[in-house]
């Protein structure tokens, strides 16, 4: 009957180790085809998996590569044009801040920052509060008169 406590391996499973450093009458100590002293000649010898022989690092060579971003200091924004706030403006609001544009589905992450674009022209004088502005929305918005404040 079969269970757990009867259950052993095959006869031809069970692999030996390879036996190094075994005597032989004919030419002494053998090495086992690893050579004789060097880093690789013993079980425990070897250079780490990431070790290149000299070439330089992936670590290094990484920032070098053209298709490598480095997403970790990224600063990620919300997006918005000119064109949403005056829609906004034309709705009656005149202080245009993060909530307000939560609020209203022209934002969706609340944890972004918020960038100002330019995207057609500014028709009515509103407030504003963001993080960063494009070069061209600075430029529409001095000629607007718009007040706009960088949190």
């Amino acid at each position: 009957m079969l269970s757990l406590n009867t259950i052993k391996p095959s006869f031809w499973s069970n692999k030996k180790s390879k036996r190094l450093w075994r005597w032989n009458w004919s030419w002494k100590w053998t090495y086992s085809w690893r050579g004789m002293n060097w880093q690789n000649s013993r079980s425990w010898g070897g250079v780490a998996p990431w070790f290149e022989w000299g070439q330089t690092p992936l670590f290094r060579r990484m920032p070098k590569l053209k298709w490598f971003k480095n997403s970790l200091f990224k600063t990620e924004y919300n997006l918005v044009n000119i064109s949403d706030i005056s829609k906004l403006a034309d709705l009656g609001f005149n202080d245009i801040n993060k909530e307000i544009l939560l609020e209203k589905g022209i934002i969706n992450n609340k944890k972004l920052w918020v960038k100002l674009l330019w995207k057609w022209d500014i028709s009515s004088k509103v407030s504003v509060k963001v993080s960063k502005i494009s070069k061209q929305a600075k430029e529409k918005i001095e000629k607007a008169w718009w007040s706009v404040e960088l949190v």
